[in-house]
């Protein structure tokens, strides 16, 4: 076994290195996981251009990545249906389990939760995006021989997107309307259609993630950047539902929330890398809209591994290019063109 692990380290904005980090002697009770694949979220960006994300700064030295897989290559103690050699997707959350949220089911609201790759703490909780990364048995998923690591780790996407659809509550037949193409626009796009939405429109500024939108089953797309001429006219001749607002701008909530119909339901699902979004509380009043927050996912993890694993979802039909760990700089930089790049996955070599 190594005794270092190349990581993407981040130091400020736009300063990510590649670091060989010493590795420790694996704490008892955890389990040491050699990189399979790793997926660039859009956090992960925010990190690297800001040194932020919402609310979470970084200030001291940060290794990205939570969207990750990998090969169990030591135990330390006792890991129930596990063992050395199992391929498995990483779910980055580690709940207390004893914490209120915690007892109400809502393992998302941990009070004391781990989450991998996050600077919500100090010290900062590093990720997944090195050589060699550390978990606890429990976040481990084992996932099929067929399953690549690639698509292991988009669960976590995925089940970011389940947890927003289940968050609009039963939208069997209902009108939606996505506000941002990006990854997690797609999949809640995704999710939504598997859901029973009967009609989703995708919105956005730029052309060619509204391309992929339509090449992925969106019922139509509509290019905002000039105006919502073309929204108001599908709103008047029939009201949307819901509206998932993934784009995380004041901009896509105030029209997340201008266009939904009167009684209808926003989800938030976008967080803007500088802080708060200001938010069209008379319009939320006057229609007597239903705002609700969607903040990473509970035991939607799991299903997301099993609807991967059936073949239910294809996210590897979001990947739009493929760069190994030790170029992750530059990986990150291909990622924020999107004119270029809808996913960008990390791969071991």
């Amino acid at each position: 076994m190594t005794s270092t692990s190349l990581a993407a380290t981040l130091f400020g904005p736009e300063d990510l290195r590649m670091i060989e980090h010493p590795l420790p002697k694996l704490t008892e009770g955890m389990v040491r996981i050699r990189f399979g694949a790793g997926g660039i979220c859009g956090s992960d960006m925010h990190y690297f251009r800001h040194a932020r994300t919402g609310d979470f700064v970084v200030t001291s030295p940060l290794v990205l990545g939570h969207e990750i897989s990998g090969e169990v290559v030591e135990i330390a103690g006792s890991a129930a249906n596990l063992k050395v050699g199992d391929r498995v997707a990483v779910n980055p959350s580690r709940w207390c389990g004893r914490c209120v949220a915690c007892r109400e089911g809502r393992q998302n609201l941990c009070e004391n939760i781990y989450f991998m790759g996050s600077a919500s703490k100090t010290p900062h909780m590093q990720g997944g995006f090195a050589r060699y990364f550390d978990a606890i048995p429990a976040q481990c998923v084992k996932i099929p021989d067929h399953v690549s690591y690639q698509a292991a780790a988009l669960a976590e996407p995925l089940a970011v997107c389940l947890h927003a659809v289940a968050r609009a509550g039963n939208i069997q037949g209902k009108r939606g309307i996505i506000f941002g193409a990006g990854p997690i626009g797609l999949l809640t796009m995704l999710a939504a259609h598997r859901a029973g939405m009967s009609d989703i429109t995708v919105a956005d500024i730029a052309p060619a993630p509204l391309a992929f939108a339509t090449r992925l089953g969106a019922s139509r797309v509509e290019n905002v950047s000039g105006g919502e001429e073309g929204l108001k006219a599908q709103a008047a001749l029939r009201p949307y539902d819901v509206a998932f607002e993934v784009s995380g701008t004041a901009a896509g909530l105030a029209s997340a929330i201008g266009i939904v119909r009167h009684g209808g339901v926003v989800v938030q699902i976008g967080n803007l890398p500088g802080g708060q979004i200001p938010t069209p509380s008379n319009a939320v009043m006057a229609k007597e809209i239903d705002l609700r927050g969607s903040f990473r996912f509970g035991l939607e993890f799991m299903t997301a591994v099993e609807l991967i694993s059936v073949g239910s979802v294809d996210v590897l039909s979001l990947v739009t290019a493929e760069r190994p760990l030790a170029t992750a700089p530059d990986a990150l930089r291909l990622a924020l063109d999107r004119s270029q790049s809808v996913k960008v996955v990390l791969t071991a070599n």
